[in-house]
């Protein structure tokens, strides 16, 4: 049988293992919050974590020591330091956008039962690199693969709206607005003002502009950076399907795309 003299190593362990843990989690919480908010002082952490300042500033110590802090010498203010850099720049190389999306996507397509596609911008047009369809007995087409234009679907309208006016401008004059529908849009300033719409709303919806009884909503996807580099839509048959009066789908359309864009490394400014 083992004496309490050996059992008490391991109970040290465990409790130093525990208060290891802390600090780890601890440290990543004051990362998060300057990742949030760019910079904030040791009273604020503080706050916040709710810690004493003499463990918020030990914790910033640590962190400065190995550069994943900096504090602003004009202001006593922490910031995040380049190590964050060392750490962060292997990772967008290796994120896969169509990986990270799919559980979002099939999540999605099973909670609205109607069919959820990711699609990017490609030469011009909106291509759609996955899709995950729902449960509906009528299923919509496969649209994997497919260049569709930006003009005319509710992912394409994400697309342009995320971009400088002069790319726009540019994509625009190329390909022109040719009517896929009797409701698809062919003015410019039409257009325009509805991509207004897009950037406020954070969301676009199309009815029959590509195809006549087809119904679509888009919301952006972010890289790190902020920037969009996808769009995730979901589409239905009109008899069935409209996404301005499907009770919580426009909210839970933007928070899938966050969802991916946070798989993607975006954090919210």
């Amino acid at each position: 049988m083992p004496s309490n003299n050996d059992a008490e190593p391991d109970v040290e362990a465990d409790r130093g293992q525990q208060g290891g843990v802390q600090s780890v989690d601890r440290a990543l919480a004051v990362l998060e919050i300057l990742a949030r908010d760019g910079h904030a002082g040791v009273s604020e952490i503080a706050e916040e974590v709710n810690l004493h300042k003499s463990t918020v500033f030990r914790l910033l110590a640590s962190l400065a020591s190995r550069d994943m802090v900096q504090q602003n010498s004009g202001r006593g203010k922490y910031q995040l330091g380049f190590g964050i850099l060392r750490l962060a720049s292997s990772i967008p190389g290796r994120l896969s956008l169509v990986y990270e999306a799919r559980p979002v996507l099939e999540s999605l397509a099973e909670e609205y039962r109607e069919t959820v596609n990711l699609a990017v911008l490609r030469s011009n047009f909106a291509v759609n690199v996955d899709q995950a369809m729902g449960p509906s007995m009528l299923a919509t087409y496969d649209w994997v693969g497919s260049l569709t234009p930006l003009h005319a679907t509710s992912s394409g309208k994400v697309l342009l709206a995320a971009l400088p006016a002069d790319e726009r401008g540019r994509i625009l004059e190329e390909t022109g607005l040719p009517a896929r529908t009797p409701r698809t849009i062919t003015s410019r300033d039409e257009l325009e003002n509805q991509l207004l719409d897009v950037s406020r709303n954070g969301y676009a919806v199309t009815r029959d502009e590509i195809e006549i009884g087809l119904n679509a909503a888009a919301a952006p996807v972010y890289n790190h950076t902020g920037t969009v580099v996808g769009a995730i839509s979901i589409s239905g048959p009109a008899f069935r399907f409209d996404p301005e009066t499907t009770p919580g789908l426009l909210e839970a359309l933007k928070q899938a795309g966050l969802r991916i864009s946070a798989k993607m490394g975006y954090t919210p400014r």
